[in-house]
């Protein structure tokens, strides 16, 4: 037990204390169920991009192999690519302190310049990668919702760990010393005043 001096202005100050941290308990409490929640959400969005990803990444493989078999490695490496005209939108909102993040592409790729040996396989591995490209934009956005949820989520736990485990039990241990200390004096109090008064009247 700490060393204290028992008062009564000292318990009001623990109770205090107490109601505090129960409320800061309650509160964090309900964050990390909160943070839970939205993470579930960033899964559910982050299967349903990779569902749509897989096919995307799967004709932009044979889009490739096409196009590698049409003008080899050094033609392909050499055919003219498109201006770059998309621009990467980022959408911001926050969740508790949290960063959350949307990205999606806008625009087209736009015209590339007239290749010498233009092929239909170049211009299809080109759209192909295109439309890849912009769905792991969306793809990179909610995996690093997850990671930001994910490192807040166990930060809360372990402030809510410290709380329950630690720092609320310390304090209820101290009040309880502190009011037992309080009691015993009283009755010391009141047993002196008896005896002071016995011996006056006696």
């Amino acid at each position: 037990m700490a060393d204290f001096t028992p008062t009564r202005s000292l318990a009001i100050q623990l109770a205090d204390e107490r109601r505090t941290m129960r409320e800061g308990y309650a509160f964090l409490d309900e964050k990390c169920l909160l943070l839970a929640g939205e993470m579930l959400r960033e899964v559910r969005r982050h299967r349903a991009i990779l569902a749509a990803l897989s096919p995307l990444q799967a004709k932009a493989d044979r889009a490739l192999a096409a196009a590698l078999l049409r003008h080899g490695l050094n033609g392909l490496q050499v055919y003219p690519a498109p201006p770059g005209e998309q621009t990467l939108r980022i959408g911001r909102r926050a969740l508790l302190g949290v960063a959350m993040r949307d990205a999606t592409l806008d625009g087209n790729p736009g015209e590339a310049a007239p290749a010498v040996a233009a092929s239909p396989e170049a211009v299809a591995c080109g759209a192909a990668f295109a439309a890849l490209t912009a769905k792991l934009a969306e793809l990179a956005a909610v995996s690093g919702n997850l990671a930001r949820l994910h490192a807040e989520y166990r930060k809360t736990v372990r402030r809510v760990r410290a709380l329950q485990d630690v720092l609320l039990p310390e304090i209820e241990q101290t009040l309880h010393d502190v009011e037992t200390s309080l009691e015993e004096l009283e009755q010391d109090e009141a047993g002196f005043l008896r005896r002071a008064v016995s011996a006056a009247s006696g």
